[in-house]
């Protein structure tokens, strides 16, 4: 194998093809690593040889995941979507899964509702409360942040969710608060 330097960084002076050839590459993530070495054989430690190939060759697919008991999907998305052990949870509203109606047009009563919702659709997934790893909250008004905050507290277990919290302009049907989240499989 000859070697080229190029400033202070060695690399193998090889192919893709010719490393196929020598090193096949098996389904999953796959990386090689090649450290450069001197004519001599002893490691120049001036230089910091490094190259790496990586390639991934996954074939999970992407799975929805649907329950009746949380409100169908309100246009073209799934409740929810399974892929490489994460779950993708859609925005939940603060509907009643049965009528598809506010269970209140108070900003509590509905963020109760969003959180039941999600649970609902988490344990469809397989997954639950401490599962989540990151949930995202819009809110219709930002001076509701504290009696959401009161409410969600009870939900997440510790270590509690990454989050982040907007107002935003408007929410699907008015809504007062819609939650979404990520969850770990």
């Amino acid at each position: 194998m000859a070697w080229s330097v190029t400033g202070s960084i060695s690399a193998p002076a090889i192919g893709l093809r010719a490393l196929r050839t020598r090193a096949p590459i098996v389904a999953g993530l796959c990386c090689v690593s090649v450290v450069g070495f001197s004519a001599r054989g002893s490691h120049r430690s001036s230089t910091k040889p490094f190259a790496s190939i990586s390639a991934s060759l996954s074939t999970e697919k992407k799975e929805a995941v649907e329950t009746k008991h949380a409100p169908a999907a309100l246009g073209p998305y799934s409740q929810a979507i399974k892929a490489n052990n994460l779950l993708f949870v859609s925005g939940c509203l603060g509907l009643i899964p049965e009528t598809g109606k506010f269970v209140s047009d108070s900003v509590e009563e509905q963020t109760e509702q969003v959180l039941k919702n999600m649970g609902e659709i988490l344990k469809a997934s397989g997954a639950s409360y401490s599962s989540v790893v990151k949930t995202t909250i819009m809110l219709a008004d930002l001076q509701d942040f504290k009696k959401v905050n009161e409410i969600y507290a009870k939900y997440f277990p510790h270590p509690a969710p990454a989050r982040s919290t907007y107002q935003v302009a408007a929410l699907p049907l008015n809504a007062k608060i819609e939650i979404e989240c990520i969850a770990a499989l």
